[in-house]
């Protein structure tokens, strides 16, 4: 969390930040767990942290929004998807204990080239640095990164809608379909 803090911090970027905590991990406040003095440096003007829970489809559908930093779990990657917003994927201990999906849904949406997965070291741990680098890459586009995920979570979102409207199109053939049997069965 401190890593994500600074790396935010050095990125110089405006962000929403939604912050939960397991009922074990008993924190008082965010500035138990924040480096010292970062609420006073970043909130206001430049963030925001939000804690518990957040009206992530509204935040995300929100034209600004210029990233998505996610755990992964699979409705957070959908929603992020639906909206078209670029996915910075950091499958990590929340809330809950990790889950063994949320590694392979990072992958998945990597490899479908509408994420980029934070780099770790050799022990898994995030390095602030880092975390200002890929965010700023994606926000700003800086090595074409942004530009690509933006161009590619726009494709992937379009397919979707597509296919959805195929899929309800064939959904309202087959209830028109049924409504024309049963009807024909209560003329009889």
């Amino acid at each position: 969390m401190e890593e994500v803090a600074y790396g935010l911090e050095l990125s110089n970027v405006h962000f929403i930040w939604v912050v939960r905590f397991s009922k074990e991990e008993q924190v008082v406040s965010l500035e138990d767990v924040l480096p010292q003095g970062f609420l006073k440096r970043n909130i206001g003007e430049k963030g925001r942290i939000i804690e518990c829970w957040a009206p992530q489809t509204t935040i995300l559908k929100h034209p600004s929004i210029g990233a998505f930093l996610t755990h992964c779990g699979w409705n957070s990657t959908l929603e992020a998807i639906e909206f078209g917003v670029p996915i910075i994927a950091l499958p990590i201990r929340g809330v809950f204990r990790i889950s063994a999906r949320w590694p392979l849904n990072a992958r998945l949406i990597v490899e479908n080239g509408v994420a980029i997965e934070m780099a770790r070291d050799g022990n898994g741990k995030i390095h602030r640095g880092n975390v200002a680098e890929i965010i700023k890459d994606v926000i700003f586009g800086g090595k074409k990164i942004g530009e690509d995920l933006r161009r590619k979570v726009k494709v992937l979102r379009e397919n979707i809608k597509l296919l959805r409207k195929e899929e309800m199109d064939e959904v309202v053939m087959v209830l028109k379909q049924i409504c024309e049997k049963n009807q024909s069965k209560m003329d009889a």
